[in-house]
């Protein structure tokens, strides 16, 4: 199996900056560049919902509509890592960060247990 650990979060004002990360780690052959990474958000109340998907080679990036030209996602394949820089950081954006992998071969789905970012002056 994989595993997914979050880290970075915590309380920043408006207009402020804060820097996600998820470390992967797995059995005996694991290939970190063979999967899929993207980081969801979900605040209380509400479905959970993806904020950003980058490809294993990480050429190609997708984003929501709300987080377009402030978020980046990134990954090291080298540090078995993926990140997220969010700028500009608004109150909507206040959530449960989460950091999933995808191994298309299989349609494997793994999940980490999140990370609290809140975002309040």
């Amino acid at each position: 199996q994989v595993q997914l650990v979050e880290s970075g979060g915590g309380l920043v004002q408006p207009g402020g900056s804060l820097r996600l990360s998820c470390a992967a780690s797995g059995a005996s052959g694991f290939t970190f560049r063979s999967y899929v990474m993207s980081w969801y958000r979900q605040a209380p109340g509400k479905e959970r919902e993806l904020v950003a998907t980058i490809t294993s080679a990480g050429g190609s990036t997708n984003y929501a509509d709300s987080v377009k030209g402030r978020f980046t996602i990134s990954r090291d394949n080298a540090k078995n890592a993926v990140y997220l820089q969010m700028n500009s950081l608004k109150p909507e954006d206040t959530a449960v960060y989460y950091c999933k992998a995808d191994y298309p071969m299989t349609w494997a789905t793994y999940w980490g247990q999140g990370t609290q970012v809140t975002v309040s002056s």
